[in-house]
């Protein structure tokens, strides 16, 4: 039985064919290529090789790689993603159980508490953003199937939502004890599910499930 891996996520697949999309990250099957195994390989290598092929081929150029690519290629070899995106995402349940809490119990400390965690989950943010911009680029070639446009789509909603609620905050403490505070509250859920389907999908990517 033929082995098919998807170049983008690195799933393998098991199939006279590769599948129509990748179970993992959505790719359509053009993204897959066949895995040799090591016997084909060594046939192929036990061949003699032409002479005028012998003749023709040349060492490659080296490489021009600036600082900033290989900056980017370290941040993605030690997955600054992954570990950045844990941050906020631990931080951000406790703020939003924070304000559920403060809006039930009419505690204003919490709420205040929610508030200094929110602003350090936004001053987070960028470099959660930056590094998923550069591992999507770098990592899964820039594809932009329909998992990846979920993901983002969700990473905006919660920078969007918690820059909201930061400012919010600011400008009225009480939002969250006050009796008008149903859009307040619903805002907060909306951050806090669009973080779960990102950090959900990211896991797919991860495990390859």
């Amino acid at each position: 039985m033929k082995k098919w891996q998807c170049t983008v996520c690195g799933y393998i697949h098991e199939g006279d064919e590769p599948p129509e999309e990748c179970p993992v990250c959505g790719a359509d099957r053009s993204k897959f290529i066949e895995i040799v195994s090591e016997e084909s390989v060594e046939t192929k290598t036990d061949q003699p090789e032409p002479e005028d092929k012998k003749m023709d081929s040349k060492p490659e150029p080296p490489i021009f790689r600036s600082k900033l690519s290989f900056i980017f290629d370290l941040m993605v070899k030690h997955h600054v993603h992954p570990v950045s995106v844990h941050i906020p995402n631990g931080v951000l349940p406790a703020s939003v159980i924070f304000i559920v809490l403060a809006a039930l119990f009419n505690f204003s400390g919490l709420s205040q508490a929610a508030f200094y965690n929110l602003i350090f989950v936004v001053l987070t943010l960028p470099l959660v953003l930056f590094s998923g911009y550069i591992e999507w680029q770098k990592k899964y070639i820039g594809q932009l199937t329909r998992l990846f446009k979920t993901k983002i789509i969700c990473a905006a909603v919660v920078s969007l939502t918690a820059v909201i609620l930061v400012v919010w905050l600011f400008i009225d403490p009480q939002a969250a004890t006050s009796s008008s505070n149903l859009l307040f509250l619903l805002i907060n859920l909306v951050m806090l599910t669009a973080a779960g389907i990102a950090g959900f999908i990211g896991g797919k990517f991860v495990f390859k499930d």
